[in-house]
C-alpha cells in the first residue's frame, strides 16, 4: 500500500452523527471527498433536507436519516437500517453535541443532564451500536469530537467540559478494550472556528474576536476545512496503531501559556 492509498477510504462507509451543519458537515465533505460513502444523522428533517444539496454541491450523495442519538432502542434500530440500506458502517464520527452557557449555580439538573446525555452518554451508545459489526468484519474506526474543553475550563460551561472530559476518557477506555478487534478509537479537539455560529462574534473590533486571534498561536480562527486532514487520517489505513489519542486541531492554544497584553 503507498502512501496515497493509506489515506483513501474507498469502499468505506462513514456516519457522522449531526452531520447535517457546522463542523460535522466540514469532517463529512472532508471524509466523502476521500472515497467514503457518507451517511448522516441529525433530529431536523428541514436541516437534513437542506443538507442534501450542499453536500451535493461538493460532489458528495449523502444519505440522511434522523434519529435521536440519546435513544439507545432507537439507534439499534437505525444502525440497522443504514447498515442494510447502505452498507456496514466502517465509520463512525461521534460529532453530535450541544452546549448550555450557564454559570454552575444557576444550571439546574435537568439542564445539566441534557448535556451529558448528548454529548457524552449518546457517543457511549452509538459506539455500542457499531461494535458487533465492526469486530465481526475485523475492524472500524471510532472518531468522537472532543473540545478543548476536554482540557480546559471556561465560565458558564461546566455540563459540557464535564461531558468533553468524560469523551476524553471514554475515547481512552473504549480503545483500550477494543484494540485487540482491530478498532481504532480516538478523539478530535477542535479549537475556534469559524462557523455561522461564531459569525457574530469574529467582527472585527468585537472583545472575543480579539481575544481568540491573540490568545492562538496562529493568529486566526480555524477554518471548518482544517478539521478534514486530521478526521481522514483517523479513519484511514494510516492510523492503524493509532488509538486512544485525541488530536487537538487548535492553532496552539493548549500548546501555549497565551501572550502578555503588551505583547505583539
Amino acid at each position: 500500500m503507498n502512501g496515497l492509498e493509506l489515506f483513501s477510504l474507498k469502499g468505506k462507509v462513514a456516519l457522522i452523527t449531526g452531520g447535517a451543519h457546522g463542523l460535522g458537515m466540514a469532517v463529512a465533505i472532508g471524509l466523502g471527498q476521500a472515497g467514503a460513502t457518507i451517511v448522516v444523522n441529525g433530529t431536523s428533517q428541514e436541516k437534513l433536507d437542506k443538507c442534501v444539496s450542499e453536500y451535493a454541491e461538493h460532489g458528495i450523495k449523502v444519505h440522511t436519516y434522523k434519529f435521536d442519538v440519546r435513544d439507545e432502542e432507537t439507534v439499534q434500530k437505525y444502525i440497522a437500517i443504514i447498515e442494510k440500506e447502505v452498507g456496514p458502517i466502517d465509520i463512525l464520527v461521534n460529532n453530535a453535541g450541544i452546549i448550555k452557557r450557564i454559570p454552575a449555580m444557576e444550571m439546574s439538573v435537568n439542564d445539566w443532564q441534557a448535556v451529558i446525555d448528548t454529548d457524552l452518554t449518546a457517543p457511549f451508545i452509538m459506539s455500542k451500536a457499531v461494535f458487533k459489526s465492526m469486530k465481526e468484519r475485523g475492524g472500524g474506526k471510532i472518531i468522537n469530537m472532543c473540545s478543548m474543553m476536554s482540557e480546559l475550563g471556561r465560565d458558564t460551561v461546566s455540563a459540557y467540559a464535564a461531558a468533553k472530559g468524560g469523551l476524553k476518557m471514554l475515547t481512552k477506555n473504549l480503545a483500550t478494550e477494543w484494540a485487540r478487534y482491530n478498532i481504532q478509537v480516538n478523539g478530535i479537539g477542535p479549537g475556534y472556528f469559524a462557523t455561522s455560529q461564531t459569525a457574530p462574534i469574529r467582527v472585527n473590533g468585537h472583545p472575543f474576536n480579539e481575544f481568540i486571534i491573540k490568545r492562538t498561536p496562529a493568529m486566526r480562527w480555524g477554518n471548518p476545512e482544517d478539521l478534514a486532514g486530521s478526521a481522514i487520517f483517523l479513519a484511514s489505513h494510516a492510523s492503524d496503531f493509532v488509538t486512544g489519542h485525541i488530536l487537538y486541531v487548535d492553532g496552539g492554544i493548549l500548546a501555549s501559556l497565551g501572550k502578555a497584553s503588551n505583547e505583539e
